[in-house]
């Protein structure tokens, strides 16, 4: 039986998640491991928000204008 394997490129982040799966961590370490990722992809997508923010002009009272319209 012929085993095919595919090369596609990996990105940078791929072949470091690869890595991590070779190693079994306790349930604790990954639960640990879990947040840390969470945190990390959450910070990332406030700081895009927050790009959008200014790049809009938006300010909390333009914010408080529209909640109050969709009442």
């Amino acid at each position: 039986m012929e085993i095919m394997s595919v090369n596609p490129p990996l990105s940078n982040v791929q072949a470091e998640l690869l890595k991590l799966f070779a190693v079994d961590l306790p349930e604790e370490q990954l639960a640990e491991l879990k947040k840390v990722m969470a945190k990390f992809l959450l910070e990332r997508a406030q700081d895009k928000a927050d790009e959008v923010w200014d790049k809009k002009g938006y300010s909390d009272e333009k914010l408080n204008q529209v909640l109050r319209k969709g009442k």
